[in-house]
C-alpha cells in the first residue's frame, strides 16, 4: 500500500519492515494511521534512532493497548511495566535464545512486544523474525485443511516454573522470578484468524506449544517438528541488526521471533513493554 506520511522500507521479501522519518514522541494523527497500517501489513516494524525515556516508551505502548506486565521478567528498576532483557558480559546464556511467540501460554496471548535498545554490543546480538502468515499459506492445501480444524496445548512450566528450564539455569535468577505465578495450559486454534489483517495465521511455536489438544506428546511431536522447519524457512524471515535507539514493535498473532546469542564477553541491555492482545479466534470463523 501507498504511504503518505511516512517511509516504509521492507527488510527482506519474508517479513519486516523499517518505518523512516517519524518521531515517535510527535506523531501527527495521519502518521499514527500509517503506522498502525505497517504493522498490521508487515507483522514486525522497526524504527531508528528514536531517544524515548522510558515514560515515553510506555506512553507509545498505551497508544495500542493497556500494557501487559510479563509476570516472570525482572522489572526495569522503578518501572515495573517494562521488562529488562540484560545479558551481561560474563553470561553465557540469553534471553530469548529460540525460536518463540510471547505469551502464547496465556488465554489471551499479547498483542505485541516493543523492544527499544539501551545498550549494545559492538557487534551481534541482532533479532530475527518470522512470517507465519506466510508459514501457513505455503502449506499444501490438504494439510492447511487439516491444521484449521485443530487445536493446540500450549503452556509456561517447562520454562518459567519451578521445575523449569530457567529455574535449572543458574544465570536465570537474576532475569527471571515469580515461579508461582505459572497458570494453567491454555488451548488455541492452530491457525487463527488475525483480528487486525483479517488474514490465516499459523499459530504454534517450539517454546510453548505442547502438543495438539487430543494428541499425545509422541503423537504430537512429528507433525510439529515439521511445522517448525518449515516456519523457520530462510526465505519467511528477515534479521534485524540492532542501534542505540532502535524499536522492534512485533505481532505476536502474526510473527516469532529469535535473539541471537553471537556476542560473548559483551554487554547487551535492552527495555521490553509488551501491550495486551484478545482471545484469538479459528481461522475458520
Amino acid at each position: 500500500m501507498a504511504y503518505e506520511t511516512v517511509q516504509v522500507r521492507k527488510l527482506t521479501g519474508g517479513c519486516g519492515a523499517e518505518v523512516l522519518g517519524i518521531d515517535l514522541k510527535s506523531m501527527s494523527n495521519r502518521q499514527w494511521d500509517e503506522v498502525q497500517q505497517a504493522f498490521a501489513e508487515h507483522g514486525v516494524i522497526f524504527f531508528r534512532d528514536q531517544t524515548l525515556t522510558p515514560d515515553q516508551h510506555l506512553e507509545f505502548a498505551r497508544r495500542w493497548a493497556p500494557i501487559d506486565v510479563n509476570r516472570f521478567f525482572k522489572a526495569v528498576e522503578g518501572y515495573p511495566e517494562i521488562a529488562e532483557v540484560r545479558k551481561e558480559p560474563e553470561q553465557k546464556t540469553n534471553i530469548g535464545g529460540g525460536w518463540h511467540t510471547d505469551h502464547s501460554y496465556d488465554a489471551e496471548p499479547a498483542m505485541g512486544s516493543i523492544l527499544l535498545a539501551r545498550e549494545l554490543p559492538e557487534e551481534g546480538g541482532d533479532t530475527l523474525f518470522a512470517n507465519m502468515y506466510r508459514a501457513f499459506e505455503t502449506l499444501s492445501p490438504g494439510l492447511q485443511h487439516t491444521l484449521e480444524g485443530m487445536t493446540a496445548v500450549h503452556g509456561s512450566a517447562h520454562i518459567f516454573g519451578a521445575k523449569g528450564v530457567n529455574a535449572a539455569n543458574p544465570e536465570g535468577a537474576s532475569r527471571f522470578g515469580n515461579q508461582q505465578a505459572v497458570g494453567d495450559d491454555v488451548v488455541h486454534p492452530v491457525v487463527i484468524r488475525h483480528p487486525l489483517s483479517g488474514r490465516k495465521s499459523l499459530y504454534v511455536n517450539p517454546a510453548f506449544t505442547l502438543r495438539f489438544e487430543g494428541w499425545s506428546v509422541e503423537d504430537s511431536k512429528p507433525l510439529l517438528e515439521y511445522l517448525y522447519r518449515h516456519a523457520s524457512r530462510p526465505e519467511f524471515t528477515c534479521r534485524f541488526r540492532w542501534r542505540e535507539g532502535s524499536i522492534a514493535f512485533w505481532d505476536n498473532r502474526a510473527t516469532w521471533h529469535y535473539a541471537a546469542n553471537d556476542y560473548s564477553g559483551e554487554r547487551r541491555l535492552m527495555h521490553r513493554v509488551t501491550v495486551a492482545g484478545c482471545s484469538l479466534q479459528p481461522a475458520t470463523m
